[in-house]
């Protein structure tokens, strides 16, 4: 019996230990010549990127069990009672559109930014599990999109703010490669990109602070109090990041994800106001609030990077926390009506236009 035990336990470790060397879904590694490139970054120490201030979550191991123990434990509310419907978008539309900016959510932190002609997409992540296998994770809560991904027409850009798996995916990326013009991502996130067969000359990296232009339109690369890592021991090889789209009409701020920190106001100061901010509001929890802001903390942020209008994202589409679905949206409401926060709710698929104020607040979560 213990032989048969010990070779059970043996037999478990060599397969997660293939898996995570074997499967593409865990990206590359940067070279020797990327990595001597990111030591000119302030972020980049002893090998690894680290937060201004060294911030980072603390989890305890006691902390690790508790967080563990609430995923296998059911918790209410913690998914929709039934399936998302999102509002569907004709792929002519978008293939044709030309007009003034607007923007489609996907769910959780997935955009297309229709812009002067260009089709940019930001962290598509189209998968139904944010998780190297679908084992690991619950299912997307829409059964759809609000277009397929194969339907999508060419894409000029793409911009990933970290690597992790509801931000960066691996079979999404291996759709939408033969048909995207640059990807822009934080510094080593182009690794994977080449590991996945994305050719070099396509891949632009950016530190905290760099600034771009491409097909007329800026692209700078900001801040963010976050983490990295796809595998076991890769925890901060990569860079993490948010984003500012800006062109001689409008100002747009991604948060990507983030705690709450200076660097929003930073950001505003020295970039705002933004005419339009999608602000990361859900999975979070008080035991690694450093690195996923509470929905209060969303409300004050889009205030210190001067958002005209906020819209909460990081949510509706996954469960990577124990709280209750709706409680992100429903918290930050509350907030950003006590604090001055023009915010919108828009529905999953519905189209968004950065210079028009149309009524974008129903509570449309309701009914699920």
């Amino acid at each position: 019996m213990v032989v048969a035990i010990i070779g059970v336990v043996v037999f478990l470790l060599l397969s997660v230990f293939l898996f995570t060397v074997l499967s593409p879904q865990f990206g590359g590694k940067p070279t020797e010549k990327q990595r001597e490139r990111y030591t000119t970054s302030p972020q980049y120490t002893n090998g690894k990127f680290s937060n201004t201030g060294g911030v980072d979550s603390k989890l305890g191991f006691k902390d690790i069990l508790k967080t563990m123990k609430g995923y296998f434990v059911p918790r209410p509310n913690t998914i929709p009672d039934k399936n998302i419907t999102v509002k569907k978008i004709d792929s002519t539309d978008i293939a044709t559109y030309t007009g003034a900016t607007r923007l489609i959510w996907f769910g959780h932190s997935t955009f297309l930014v229709q812009v002067k002609g260009k089709n940019i997409l930001i962290d598509p992540m189209f998968g139904r599990v944010p998780a190297p296998n679908p084992m690991l994770g619950t299912n997307r809560f829409s059964n759809n999109l609000p277009i397929e991904i194969e339907k999508l027409p060419e894409i000029d850009a793409v911009i990933f703010s970290h690597d992790h798996y509801d931000h960066l995916d691996y079979g999404s990326v291996m759709v939408l490669k033969d048909k995207v013009g640059k990807f822009f991502t934080p510094l080593g996130v182009g690794a994977h990109l080449k590991a996945w067969g994305v050719p070099d000359n396509a891949i632009v990296e950016m530190d905290w602070w760099d600034e771009t232009s491409y097909l007329g339109i800026d692209l700078i690369c900001t801040p963010a109090q976050h983490f990295s890592g796809r595998g076991l021991n890769d925890k901060g090889n990569t860079l993490w990041s948010s984003w500012i789209l800006r062109t001689d009409k409008e100002n747009i701020f991604f948060s990507g994800d983030s705690g709450y920190g200076t660097h929003f106001e930073e950001i505003g100061n020295k970039y705002g106001p933004f005419d339009f901010a999608m602000m990361e509001c859900g999975q979070y929890n008080e035991l690694w609030k450093e690195i996923h802001m509470m929905p209060e903390e969303t409300a004050q942020a889009s205030v210190d990077v001067r958002a005209k209008r906020m819209m909460p994202i990081h949510w509706a589409a996954f469960k990577l926390a124990m709280h209750p679905w709706t409680e992100p949206v429903e918290r930050v409401s509350v907030k950003a009506k006590e604090i001055g926060v023009d915010m919108i709710t828009p529905k999953i698929g519905q189209l968004i236009y950065v210079q028009e104020n149309d009524d974008l607040s129903e509570k449309w979560w309701l009914n699920f």
